[in-house]
């Protein structure tokens, strides 16, 4: 569904409808209004749904969100919720985080709040947060905090992406393209979720960042692809995800670059008598296919470096 609805006050019960099928089904008290009209506008990018919803009247809304988490993003107003036992309040800055299959009550909708929310299905954004930062997804937070570079960045892409999408319905009409936007989204906001440590560059998921430390520390080991996953605390073909999505390789790859750059560092400073023992301290095997990987990545033979040290 793409397209804009408003209504009066007096309309709010099919008001109410239109957002339970764009969005979610809900329970609806309207507390004081009205202010002002009501607004929906609502993209449907597949296994992701986006909406901009304002009632223009004070309400409360009551759903269990089946099958999907909600996040919900005021960009005026104040948006006041009971998520999970705890009380959530939201301001422009902040999203609540709504989990699926779970009671939750926004006790205040300001008249003058409109939300950006963004419909995440329940399995397709476990496999997301399972391969980019390998938790569960009952390891979401409530509340997102959108003033960090990685919230910024999220909030930054619904925002355009929304926009584009209705301005262009088209887009949202050919799958592959919606689902390309959907996991462009999602994996923004599982960044937003779970940001790195502060001074750790550029962001990349744990499951990633543990992998590629493992590889680092013992860089001559004959990983397997079994142990590396175990490492990350995730499946095989998740990890290979992370890997590609975040780095453009797979972990081998990864592991092929680590080793070169060591044998690289060790010819240069003469640290080796010879290129083959260079080769067989960092875990090459076969001379000759090392040989080419190095020339590939530097240039030059092996050789080459080991007598211009």
């Amino acid at each position: 569904m793409t397209g804009t609805l408003t209504a009066s006050s007096e309309q709010l019960g099919d008001f109410s409808d239109a957002v339970a099928r764009a969005y979610f089904p809900h329970d609806l008290v309207v507390k004081r209004g009205p202010a002002g009209p009501a607004d929906l506008r609502a993209v449907d990018l597949g296994p992701v749904r986006l909406a901009r919803i304002g009632w223009g009247s004070e309400v409360a809304v009551e759903s269990d969100h089946p099958g999907a988490w909600a996040i919900n993003v005021p960009r005026s107003g104040v948006l006041e919720a009971q998520v999970g036992g705890h009380h959530v309040l939201s301001l422009d800055g902040q999203a609540t985080v709504c989990p699926p299959d779970e009671q939750t009550r926004m006790t205040r909708w300001s008249a003058d709040c409109s939300i950006v929310g963004m419909r995440i299905e329940r399995g397709y954004l476990v496999d997301e947060v399972t391969a980019l930062v390998g938790l569960p997804t009952d390891r979401l937070p409530a509340q997102v905090d959108l003033r960090t570079d990685s919230g910024r960045a999220w909030i930054g892409l619904l925002a355009s992406i929304g926009t584009e999408v209705l301005r262009n319905p088209t887009l949202a009409r050919d799958e592959r393209v919606g689902r390309r936007l959907a996991g462009t989204l999602t994996a923004s906001f599982v960044a937003a979720c779970f940001p790195e440590e502060p001074g750790c560059g550029t962001v990349r998921p744990r499951i990633v960042s543990r992998v590629v430390e493992a590889m680092e520390a013992d860089p001559a080991r004959d990983w397997s692809a079994a142990e590396l996953a175990r490492e990350a605390g995730v499946g095989i073909r998740r990890l290979q995800q992370g890997f590609q999505r975040y780095l453009g390789r797979t972990p081998s790859q990864q592991l092929l670059l680590i080793r070169l750059e060591r044998v690289h560092a060790d010819l240069l400073a003469g640290r080796a008598r010879s290129v083959a023992e260079a080769a067989n301290q960092w875990g090459f095997g076969h001379l000759g296919r090392f040989a080419a990987s190095y020339r590939e990545r530097y240039g030059v033979a092996p050789s080459v470096t080991l007598r211009a040290r």
